[in-house]
Formats: structure tokens, sequence, C-alpha cells
């Protein structure tokens, strides 16, 4: 397996579900290889951030133009030419799927961690949208990556920077 896209640009989906660490993963990530970063929540409409706000699970229209404006992003940046590191939740294969029709190669590094722990770290988070009612529909949700995707699991009980270091050094990713 090569270790770019076809354009010589990888993209690196930091997911799982609410809580796990993704865009403080993503963030160190991004910095350490020197690429691009963009957090998936910004690319919610109003309507999607309302519906969470209001502890209601999001269904699959509700993420579809979300994923697309995600993959959309990682492809504008790949012909760029900038390499990228974006966060997003990509619960299910088929939303993996989609972003995987971006212009890159897109690479995923599953964040895990047993839910009690991550249901304490988003009772402490301020100022989030996401409420820890929906981290069940989450778990619910969540299909792990499939032995043929592209893409590594790292358990979050560590801290940050080990869980940094532990993706780069899973995903054979060095700063170019």
């Amino acid at each position: 397996m090569t270790t770019e896209g076809r354009n010589g640009i990888t993209c690196v989906v930091v997911m799982g579900p609410s809580g796990v660490g993704k865009t403080t993963t993503a963030e160190g990530l991004a910095a350490r290889l020197g690429w691009a970063f963009a957090e998936a929540d910004r690319f919610h409409p109003q309507a999607n951030i309302d519906k969470m706000t209001a502890g209601i699970p999001l269904d699959d229209d509700d993420r579809a133009p979300w994923l697309a404006l995600i993959r959309d992003w990682i492809s504008a940046k790949a012909q760029a030419g900038e390499s990228t590191v974006v966060t997003c939740s990509a619960l299910k294969r088929r939303y993996r799927d989609v972003l995987r029709g971006a212009d890159a190669r897109v690479r995923f590094l599953e964040l895990m961690g047993e839910v009690d722990t991550i249901q304490g770290r988003m009772a402490s988070r301020k100022g989030h949208y996401m409420p820890p009612s929906l981290l069940a529909s989450q778990f619910a949700d969540l299909e792990p990556l499939d032995d043929d995707e592209d893409g590594v699991i790292v358990d979050v009980s560590a801290t940050p920077e080990e869980v940094i270091s532990a993706g780069v050094a899973k995903l054979g990713l060095a700063r170019s």
C-alpha cells in the first residue's frame, strides 16, 4: 500500500465518538506533521448544531451534506498540494466511504476508549454543544474500522502526547 494519494497527498481523519479527544489528537498530529488542520464541527450547518444542542441525534440525512463538505475541503487542500488532518466522527463505514471519495489518500485514526472514561471527559467539557446524553447513540452507531480500511485504532487511555505518538507510529507517518 502506498503512503500517499494519487496526487501525492494524504489526509488523516481522526475519528471516533464525541469525547474521545479527536480535536486534541488532530491538532497535535497536524502540528507534528506540518499539515493543514480542520475541525469537522465547523462544517455542520446550524440546523445540525441546533439538533444536537437539543439532545437529538443526527441521522444519515443530516450527516450527508456535512460529510460532502468535509470531503470537498480535503479535495481542495489536496488540489492545492496540501496534506491534511481533519476530525470527523466517521462512525459508519458509509460515512468513511464518502470521505474516501476525496482527491487524496484518506487514512483513518480511530480513537477508542471505555464509555465511562469518555462520559467523564464530556461532562467536564465547557462550551461544547454535544451533550453527554448523546454518547450512547454515537456508540450504537459506531462501526469500527474494518480490516480492509486504510487506518489504525489507538486507545485513548494514555496521555494526549502518547496518543499522537502512537497514531504517527501506527500510520507510519513522519514530518516531510
